[in-house]
């Protein structure tokens, strides 16, 4: 089986960002977002249980999906997905974000579009919660076309770089190797890489990474 196949998949790529009364923000990456009724006008969003913002939708029940453009460079992924809200702030420092009607907070660039969502239902997926929401506030904000999943890929996402060991004459060992992250290209330095190994920074499990000598 080549996991790789879900890259064809015509999904596009969203700044989450979720609120709390103590007016505390925080966002992540999420690929999986879709319209599911029209009348009312709802979405369902799937999101890992391993990220606070997770948590902060759990509790306050709605959120906010920035919809990112291809204008975006690789940046608003190192700073929504691939550090830990519970670690730093992402917000601190960023003014590029913006609020709805409903006070929703949206983050205004690189992105053309956002739609503001309060859950009416919820379903556990295991790694992941999936939450049904209906539509209270949504805008465009530019005519950029979306960023599909395919698209990061292919044009934003950075190539894995392995350096190549330096060997002398006499060192005839084998090469020592790293495990690289299939999905976002997250390097793990060692010869080995536990079942339960989870990428720190797109959550994938170990059995998405692969072995790669150098």
């Amino acid at each position: 089986m080549d996991i790789l196949a879900l890259n064809k998949i015509t999904y596009g790529l969203f700044v989450l960002t979720a609120w709390d009364d103590k007016e505390k923000v925080n966002g992540c990456i999420v690929n999986t977002l879709m319209q599911v009724t029209v009348s009312p006008n709802s979405v369902a969003l799937a999101v890992n249980k391993q990220n606070l913002t997770h948590d902060m939708i759990m509790n306050g029940k709605e959120f906010c999906a920035s919809v990112i453009s291809e204008k975006a460079d690789f940046s608003i992924f190192q700073r929504f997905g691939m550090q830990s809200g519970r670690d730093v702030d992402k917000f601190d420092g960023y003014e590029n974000v913006a609020k709805d009607s409903e006070g929703g907070i949206y983050v205004t660039e690189n992105t053309n579009a956002y739609i503001h969502g309060k859950v009416i239902n919820t379903v556990d997926l295991g790694t992941h919660t999936m939450f049904i929401a209906q539509i209270v506030d949504a805008n465009i904000l530019s005519d950029d076309t979306s960023m599909t999943y395919s698209y990061y890929h292919e044009h934003v996402k950075p190539k894995p770089v392995i350096e190549k060991a330096k060997q002398d004459e006499n060192n005839e060992e084998a090469p020592a190797g790293k495990w690289v992250c299939k999905i976002c290209g997250y390097v793990h330095e060692g010869e080995e890489l536990s079942e339960d190994f989870i990428c720190p920074w797109c959550k994938h499990p170990a059995s998405d990474f692969e072995y790669v000598t150098v």
